[in-house]
């Protein structure tokens, strides 16, 4: 089962749906598509407050002159190895200035939350069980201090992070 988070907490009523082959949106849902379908879906049409899937061999640099008409990018974890959804985040944030939605998606774990928070990452959809436990605990694990830039500003204003943000 999966269960969207954010830092408010756990979200009930999200209307997102990754299509696929199999799975396709409802009428009360919206459609998350795939980078090549987007593509084409703005080409043919001006719609606005879409969803797309960035996949870990995807460019997402190609979601350019596009940004504002997304209102959800979802970049995939398909495996806690594969960490290039961190970049594709910390690239629609820091430099193409993406302010819409970003979203983990495939396997989000605990230990990685914190972290990809600090990328640009806001919504997490959550099927791990130990991960869904603490998520609902409010218990995140986390380093206090950090000492690279990153896409969310630090809230300590002293920190190195915040002195190498230009």
């Amino acid at each position: 089962m999966t269960k969207i988070w954010n830092e408010t907490g756990f979200v009930t009523d999200d209307p997102w749906v990754i299509e696929s082959e199999e799975t396709k949106a409802g009428s009360n849902e919206k459609a998350i598509l795939g980078l090549g379908d987007f593509l084409a879906k703005v080409s043919e049409t001006d719609e606005t407050g879409l969803g797309v899937l960035i996949n870990p061999a995807d460019d997402v640099r190609r979601l350019e002159g596009h940004l504002d008409r997304i209102a959800l990018v979802a970049v995939a974890f398909p495996a806690f190895s594969d960490g290039r959804a961190f970049s594709h985040a910390s690239l629609l944030r820091a430099r193409l200035g993406f302010k819409g939605e970003v979203r983990a998606v495939g396997d989000v774990l605990i230990d990685q939350i914190p972290l990809m928070l600090r990328c640009g990452i806001d919504s997490f959809a959550v099927t791990n069980a130990t991960a869904l436990k603490r998520l609902a605990e409010n218990r995140l694990p986390g380093i206090d201090n950090h000492y690279q830039p990153t896409a969310r500003p630090s809230e300590d204003v002293g920190s190195y992070s915040w002195r190498r943000r230009a």
